[in-house]
């Protein structure tokens, strides 16, 4: 039974296929021939689908053009370590500035510190600090370059995986200073420092960071007294009877090294201006005098109370208006503990009767003492330092308008006394005290000691955000008097 199938299955064979042969040339034995012939596209790839999906995989992608820093790019321009060259924008005839443009995934704060850093580190002059506004940068200068660094926090649209939500851009930007600019101080005349003096324009400016190139407080080598002109300055300000016994005598110190780096200009600035005296050490082995400025140390009231008398007076040398007038053998003594024997009598006194200071002449019966020898205080330092950089009368404060500005988390432990100056100092922006000694910070500490390097860094600046004086700055108004 089951063999009486094959002629039946054989038959039905040779009719379907006489059917097509028949109808070879009828337009659905064509469709049936395109839909059973192979696909064209493997003449011409022998591989599979699959596999072919697996080579397009496996080809290596075109790869993207890497930015290069041009080939004349400064040197000492220094560039944060972990960010990536984004772009290039060479100069034009119309724009003298090469711009670059950086990404980092680091935050932005992190970023602002190693540039300040590094700008301090490598005697670069600072003309401007970034602020907490949008679109702050630093402006900074050195030899026959100027430079400008803005770091700006940056939201991540579509972070890949593992990628941060966030990204700091940095745009850096420089230019040589105008062959004028640049051309005026390398072979200084004897006329030079006079126009320097007299003239009210911008132009000095970018002339004290040349000062730095040849060897002055600017330069690496500088490490105090360089310029034997300092010395005789004493009988230049000798009309001033009233300036104290610090006069602009340079100091050396033989413990700069253990300076932090970040204050070392301006403990070394000072020294040359003869503001930062010190005790003397005497080393018992040879019996020689070395002169240590112990960085660290807490500095006391008496010692503050000198440096800033000095310091501002040095600033103001051609100012007489603008010094504080030491206390004369014939005042009284406002403290009990500071006695005309004191030998920082007539600058504590000064500055208690020029009511810079607390005391009863100022309306502050309870201010009797001085405390000469206790620890200078954060807030006291503001209280004493910031109506000498504005000049004018401090603005009403209260403990909710210094939060609101400074952002303080322990605002509350200031002294009500100090409120006023610690706002005032806000308002004087990249030039406040607190955003150059400490830095920033949430947290004022108000009763923590100030050390001497902090002071140092304070006593640097006079003045406002429009108008004031550096330790440089009155260190190159001297020279030219020698």
């Amino acid at each position: 039974m089951v063999h009486c199938k094959h002629p039946v299955l054989l038959v039905s064979l040779a009719v379907l296929l006489t059917s097509l042969t028949a109808c070879a040339n009828s337009p659905a034995a064509k469709n049936i021939e395109q839909s059973l012939a192979a696909d064209p596209r493997l003449k011409d790839s022998p591989l599979t689908i699959g596999a072919q999906e697996v080579r397009n995989s496996q080809q290596p992608q075109t790869p993207q053009p890497t930015v290069q820093l041009p080939s004349d790019f400064p040197k000492d321009i220094p560039l944060y370590p972990s960010a990536t060259l984004q772009e290039v924008t060479p100069s034009s005839n119309e724009n003298s500035n090469v711009s670059t443009r950086w990404l980092s995934s680091d935050p932005s704060n992190l970023i602002a510190n190693y540039y300040l850093q590094q700008f301090q580190a490598n005697n670069w002059q600072i003309v401007k600090s970034p602020t907490d506004e949008p679109g702050s940068s630093f402006e900074a200068r050195r030899n026959d370059m100027q430079l400008k660094v803005s770091i700006q926090p940056k939201t991540v649209t579509n972070p890949a995986p593992n990628q941060p939500q966030t990204s700091t851009e940095i745009l850096i930007s420089y230019s040589p200073l105008s062959t004028q600019t640049a051309q005026v101080n390398p072979t200084p005349s004897p006329q030079t420092p006079n126009t320097q003096t007299t003239e009210a324009n911008p132009t000095p400016t970018p002339q004290i960071n040349n000062d730095a190139a040849v060897g002055q407080p600017g330069d690496r080598s500088f490490v105090g007294p360089v310029q034997s002109q300092t010395a005789t300055q004493p009988s230049d300000t000798s009309d001033n009877k009233n300036a104290t016994a610090a006069t602009t005598t340079s100091q050396e110190f033989s413990d700069l090294n253990k300076v932090p780096q970040g204050f070392r200009q301006y403990v070394q600035d000072l020294a040359a201006l003869g503001v930062l005296t010190v005790e003397s050490n005497v080393t018992k082995s040879n019996g020689s005098t070395t002169n240590q400025f112990d960085p660290a140390k807490v500095v006391t009231r008496r010692q503050f109370a000198r440096w800033l008398v000095a310091a501002n007076n040095a600033m103001h040398a051609n100012d007489a208006a603008k010094q504080i007038r030491v206390a004369s053998e014939s005042s009284q003594p406002t403290f009990r503990d500071v006695p005309k024997t004191d030998p920082d009598f007539p600058a504590i006194q000064g500055l208690a009767e020029a009511g810079l200071i607390p005391s009863s002449l100022s309306g502050d019966s309870t201010a009797v003492l001085f405390q000469p020898d206790a620890p200078l205080l954060r807030e006291q330092l503001i209280l004493w330092k910031v109506p000498l950089d504005t000049r004018q009368a401090l603005p009403s404060a209260n403990l909710e308008a210094v939060k609101q500005t400074w952002g303080f988390q322990d605002a509350g432990k200031i002294d009500p006394k100090a409120l006023r100056a610690v706002l005032a100092d806000f308002q004087n922006g990249e030039k406040s005290n607190i955003r150059r000694v400490f830095g920033y910070t949430t947290l004022f500490q108000p009763k923590k000691p100030l050390t001497r390097a902090e002071a140092a860094a304070a006593l640097w600046y006079f003045g406002t955000q429009s108008e004031g004086i550096s330790a440089p700055e009155a260190l190159k108004l001297a020279r030219p008097q020698s």
